[in-house]
């Protein structure tokens, strides 16, 4: 579990192609992710089409960097399962997997909010063709890190609430 304790979120990337087979292995992680009453709602689209990536930086006024990317990564939930209200929760769970796979990899990659935001959605439902049975979620950058980041200590023990059961007296 290495990963949590090393992943950051890198926006700069080398030119090194990233492997089908890595890309796959982020995929698997990613599908392998808890999900309400195990109802799986992710899709993914890999696009390493330069042009289709140039389009997707446009998406949002945060999304620029991954214009250099060498994959983008889109998750997509499908609207037709038992748990509606967990939908975003379970893709963000995949999200999640994904990254940290990524860095196990020795890949970087930047998770870029799409939901729920629905003009964000449709934006990105239009670039690509996406079908209406699916919400796009997400822009997950990812390629061969250009530079090195330490990730910072967040833990933050005020933010502790200790509920303990008291010792017998």
């Amino acid at each position: 579990m290495n990963s949590i304790f090393h992943r950051t979120s890198i926006r700069k990337y080398t030119e090194q192609k990233v492997e089908k087979e890595k890309i796959e292995k982020m995929l698997r992680a990613a599908m392998a992710a808890p999900s309400a009453h195990n109802q799986q709602p992710w899709e993914f689209y890999v696009v390493t089409d330069k042009q289709m990536i140039a389009k997707l930086s446009e998406a949002t006024p945060y999304t620029k960097f991954a214009k250099a990317a060498p994959v983008v990564f889109v998750p997509c939930y499908r609207t037709d399962g038992p748990a509606p209200d967990y939908f975003e929760i379970d893709m963000s769970a995949a999200v999640e997997n994904l990254l940290l796979e990524a860095d196990a990899l020795g890949l970087g990659a930047t998770w870029m909010g799409i939901a729920p935001g629905k003009d964000r959605m449709e934006k990105v439902r239009g670039m690509m063709d996406i079908p209406s049975r699916l919400q796009p979620f997400a822009l997950v950058a990812c390629g061969y890190p250009a530079v090195e980041k330490t990730q910072e200590n967040r833990y933050d023990e005020a933010r502790v609430h200790w509920v303990e059961e008291e010792e017998a007296k």
